[in-house]
């Protein structure tokens, strides 16, 4: 939380905006995103992701603490970030450095409602390989299904869906900044 709560500032003051103007472009309450800002708050997946629009900012840039050259997560470690309203979790794997622009996520899902995802900065595509499972994924109103290996993109600027549809549902995620 200290990260973010850094990230936070340091975007918004970056941005030029205030306190009040982010958190209503976000759609939070100002006292949410000041808790946040403190360092205190458990902030949802939905949250961040607001917050990251309102910003005009790569949601992995609120997570990008300083790393060694050489950087292990083994798998369920990591800064992960649950979904308020799916079964579904997002861990970030590496930070896109300033001059590249992609940020890579491992994901795992369980079967029940989907997250559907609002549309990100614009230019924004996510790249999605499917390691273990079923899922739905790609656009809101018109998903695949995918099988372990299969690969799909889709434009994260329009509303998009990733869905479940086995216990033990695992993805691998780039979100490429255009």
């Amino acid at each position: 939380m200290k990260v973010i709560a850094a990230s936070l500032r340091r975007e918004r003051t970056r941005a030029g905006l205030s306190l009040t103007e982010v958190a209503r472009r976000a759609g939070v309450a100002k006292s949410t995103l000041s808790q946040l800002e403190s360092g205190t708050g458990n902030p949802s997946l939905e949250t961040l992701w607001a917050l990251c629009v309102a910003l005009d900012t790569p949601f992995a840039r609120l997570l990008d603490a300083p790393r060694p050259q050489v950087q292990l997560i083994r798998a369920d470690e990591g800064p992960t970030f649950a979904a308020a309203k799916a079964d579904y979790r997002a861990s970030l794997l590496a930070a896109g450095p300033p001059n590249a622009r992609r940020d890579i996520y491992s994901i795992a899902a369980e079967p029940g409602p989907g997250r559907v995802s609002d549309p990100h900065m614009p230019g924004v595509v996510e790249h999605v390989i499917l390691s273990t499972g079923r899922a739905l994924v790609g656009l809101a109103d018109d998903p695949v299904e995918l099988r372990p290996g299969d690969y799909i993109a889709y434009p994260g600027d329009l509303p998009h869906l990733f869905q479940a549809l086995e216990a033990g549902t695992r993805a691998v995620l780039v979100s490429e900044h255009g």
